[in-house]
């Protein structure tokens, strides 16, 4: 028997046969590998105990029959290695000599019952869930599925085997040496109440910066680069909350249309940072890039925050491509459908990951430890959240997967912000999250849009939620910081595009227009797109202004969309998902424009107010009630004319309202227990076409006007008449 016929029996015939048909049989291959261990999962570069090196290779695949490690040389060339070794479900075994660096993949032999969940497939060559880094992409061809895509009787294609080799059209995985103990590394540790967030993309932050050299523009160095840090230093934000950077890849049909999945929300590897994002290389060079990249926002006191989306995966459906866990356990990893053919499908991409399972629980949670502890992140933004916490059917927040994060004591430390909501019934979950977590508040969103745009009759939703939202999240003994208030995204209109468009127009994503959202909640003010009109124009950049000052001072987390403070638009594309060009890019170029340099202006000055006065970022929720008997109130609400809003003026139609808070009311005390003091501060908000004129309770120095390009004359004044649609901030 040759060294081939040594891989195996059985369900191997299959895959020699089709490897002799396409002509890619591998070459024969080495010695057994040594026992190994079978902890830590993954592949692990280390010392062999007699003076030389090699990895230990460990795959948990409770369903296999047999599994082999696949080497790929310099050439591109595969070899194969038998795993003899089995503990605990999971195949091991070390390989002397194999060095960071090594491309390697697995196939896994198993049962072909597709009835029961079970699509094993030797054939495919498939990731390692717990690679550290991932070599090349993944090209459109049948024979990535595991089943055949173009069988004639489509209803029963997804049962019969694609024996077809996949791996010249998939990735590979690299082995990587990951040892680093941050002595250097400083984490800036921003309290809550005290963070802004700022929402980018590493590739689109950075493509056009002027001041970024061509050749890391688009990477993880570009945006550790002094130019880029510069804008977020000077903005005065806390923290990058990164779209994706998980290693992902481009579905099938974007490809066939010239496209890419630009946002990344496709993963495929959930400890790899993304290839395409390092300017090295990709042989495990990214992770290097990828830890000097939070180094440097650390030493400028920015946090990273990473969007990661664990609720599925890049396999999609049945017919999708089978990259990894299809491969290695289906049935362990995914959530079967009731036929057990199919997956639950709560995510609207094809598959649902099964974290009602202690293993996929144990790799979740092994890759967030690991982005914090090895790579140095300092939390999380969890894409449809509500899918994780899913237990039978219904969303429970005593989930195993919430619980198992609350008590670590790792992941119970950094910042957890959940998308609280998944597309399957029952999925839209505001409010609902335990305690640790920080919610994106899409209430707040539509509100300050409905209200700017005076769709709304009064203003007590409007008040609710700029006082931080207690009537989601003050029961558990949450905080105000638990709403992350945003009025715009990565997925929607920019700030720009929502006061200058009706309707989406995305048909640049090939897709007939039919994609995104027709819910925007957005006013043209008069002209579809761009226009010259100076009145509409003029209104524009006023509404921008609105919509940044009462996000930016409101109570809760504010997170701004980068970009923004720029004027940056998508050309009415409200689902840029696929559009890495210079629609998905920030176009740098505008601030040379004195009107949006402004704006950046205006933004950075809001930041500095709100990180110069506690009053303006509550720990606390406002209780309507003085601190002291004859003292004021830490929050009140004022009518126009300057008096405390009754019942009755709650529900009388109007877009005006003036809120008040005392810095000598606030229930807040230092590391010391002293009492924290602040000026008291007076919001004053008119979404009136018309001129309004409040009257103030005592003199007050205005510090925004938004009728204004820049800052008001700080003269005390005692009444005021706000310009229809804008705002002021004044101080007594």
């Amino acid at each position: 028997m040759t060294a081939w016929q040594e891989l195996g029996t059985g369900t191997d015939r299959e895959a020699r046969a089709a490897a002799r048909l396409n002509g890619t049989a591998p070459r024969p291959a080495r010695a057994l590998p040594w026992p190994g261990s079978w902890q830590p999962l993954g592949a692990r570069f280390r010392a062999d105990g007699e003076g030389g090196r090699g990895t230990n290779f460990a795959l948990w695949a409770p369903g296999a029959e047999a599994v082999d490690v696949c080497l790929f040389d310099e050439d591109g060339r595969e070899s194969r290695h038998r795993l003899t070794e089995q503990t605990y479900q999971t195949w091991h075994g070390y390989l002397p000599g194999v060095l960071p660096g090594t491309r390697y993949g697995f196939r896994v032999h198993g049962r072909w019952d597709p009835w029961t969940g079970a699509r094993h497939n030797p054939a495919k060559l498939l990731i390692d869930p717990y690679a550290r880094a991932i070599d090349g992409g993944c090209t459109t061809h049948e024979a990535v599925s595991s089943a055949v895509r173009n069988w004639p009787e489509r209803d029963v294609a997804d049962t019969v085997r694609d024996d077809r080799d996949s791996a010249p059209y998939v990735p590979r995985s690299v082995v990587v040496h990951d040892a680093d103990d941050w002595y250097d590394d400083q984490r800036p540790k921003t309290p809550w109440a005290d963070t802004v967030l700022y929402e980018l993309h590493v590739r689109g932050f950075t493509m056009r910066h002027p001041d970024i050299p061509p050749g890391l523009r688009g990477t993880y160095a570009g945006l550790a680069h002094p130019a880029a840090i510069a804008h977020l230093t000077g903005l005065g934000v806390t923290a990058v909350e990164l779209l994706p950077v998980h290693h992902h890849v481009s579905e099938d049909h974007l490809q066939e249309r010239g496209l890419v999945n630009y946002w990344g929300y496709n993963t495929l590897g959930f400890f790899a940072p993304h290839a395409g994002y390092s300017s090295s290389g990709s042989r495990g060079q990214q992770v290097g890039e990828f830890k000097r990249m939070v180094r440097a926002l650390h030493a400028a006191g920015i946090e990273v925050i990473l969007d990661v989306v664990y609720n599925h995966t890049a396999e999609s459906g049945v017919m999708g491509p089978a990259l990894s866990f299809r491969g290695i356990d289906n049935a362990g990893y995914y959530r079967p459908d009731r036929s057990r053919r199919g997956y639950a499908d709560y995510t609207g991409c094809g598959n649902t990951l099964d974290t009602r399972r202690p293993q996929v629980i144990r790799l979740v949670t092994d890759s967030l430890r690991y982005w914090v502890q090895e790579m140095g992140v300092d939390g999380f933004r969890f894409d449809l959240a509500a899918a994780l916490a899913r237990g039978s059917d219904a969303v429970e927040m005593e989930h195993p997967f919430l619980a198992a994060v609350s008590q670590d004591p790792v992941l119970s430390r950094v910042k957890l912000i959940a998308e609280p909501w998944d597309v399957g019934p029952g999925g839209y979950q505001l409010g609902g999250f335990p305690p640790l977590w920080g919610e994106w508040n899409d209430r707040f969103r539509d509100t300050l849009r409905d209200f700017w745009r005076g769709a709304r009759p009064d203003v007590r939703e409007l008040a609710t939620r700029i006082a931080g939202s207690s009537d989601l999240y003050q029961r558990g003994g949450r905080r105000p910081y638990a709403s992350v208030n945003y009025v715009t995204s990565h997925d929607g209109f920019t700030l720009r595009d929502l006061v200058s468009y009706d309707r989406k127009h995305n048909l640049a994503n090939g897709e007939d227009n039919r994609d995104g959202t027709d819910d925007n909640r957005s006013w043209n003010h008069g002209r579809e797109g761009e226009t010259s009109d100076p009145a509409v124009r003029a209104l524009r950049v006023r509404q921008l202004r609105n919509l940044l000052t009462t996000l930016l001072l409101s109570s809760g987390v504010p997170m701004l969309t980068a970009g923004d403070e720029l004027g940056r638009t998508q050309r009415g594309n409200n689902n840029a998902y696929c559009q890495d060009n210079e629609i998905g890019w920030l176009d740098w170029s505008l601030l040379d424009d004195p009107e949006w340099r402004s704006l950046a202006e205006l933004t950075a000055r809001l930041i500095r107010l709100r990180r110069s006065h506690p009053v303006l970022r509550q720990r606390a929720f406002f209780s309507g009630r003085p601190a002291a008997p004859d003292g004021p109130r830490d929050l009140s609400w004022l009518t126009p004319a300057g008096r405390e809003m009754t019942e009755a003026d709650w529900f009388a139609p109007t877009h005006a309202l003036a809120m008040r808070l005392s810095g000598t009311a606030m229930a807040e005390r230092d590391q010391h227990g002293r009492e924290v003091h602040d000026a008291d501060f007076l919001l004053l908000l008119n979404a009136d076409a018309e001129p309004r004129r409040f009257t103030l309770p005592g003199p007050h120095r205005p510090l925004v006007d938004t009728a204004l390009a820049g800052p008001p004359a700080p003269v005390p004044v005692t009444e005021v008449t706000l310009t229809g649609r804008s705002a002021m901030l004044l101080t007594a």
